[in-house]
């Protein structure tokens, strides 16, 4: 896996993440509703643990790792548990439904959560730049031959 592939896939995840900060409307649906006071913490910390990757070797990459995994397990939580087991430990459904009816949907069960188009792309970004990351070694150089 290249430098520039591991760059690439996790800065779009970043810019994807962004639009939580400052939501997102098409027509008369949300993308993303923006919620700055709520998630500008959430955009530090995988800000910081890529650039830790980026000038350092493998620790900033460990824990960037560390990261995306915990990230995905939360969003899951959040997220797919209740489309898959109609209930979770992250708030009500009925709130979940309301909240999130606003946004574009792909899928709208009645009565079930089921991720918007959102949250559906960043779980997958999420899953690439954890992948991408775990495949990326440090090239060596020459000088690190000799």
């Amino acid at each position: 896996m290249k430098k520039t592939h591991l760059i690439i896939v996790n800065i779009i995840l970043l810019m994807w993440y962004f639009l939580s900060m400052i939501g997102l409307k098409i027509g008369d649906k949300y993308l993303i509703t923006g919620a700055f006071e709520e998630e500008w913490l959430f955009m530090l910390i995988p800000t910081i643990t890529f650039v830790l990757m980026l000038v350092t070797k493998n620790v900033g990459r460990n824990i960037h790792l560390i990261w995306l995994a915990g990230w995905f397990v939360t969003q899951f939580l959040s997220h797919e548990w209740y489309t898959l087991f109609g209930r979770g430990f992250m708030g009500e459904m009925d709130k979940k439904i309301a909240y999130f009816s606003e946004c574009i949907q792909l899928i709208n069960v009645d009565g079930r959560y089921v991720p918007d188009v959102y949250h559906i792309v960043l779980h997958i970004l999420i899953i690439i730049a954890f992948v991408v990351t775990l495949l990326y070694r440090e090239e060596k150089t020459l000088v690190d031959e000799v």
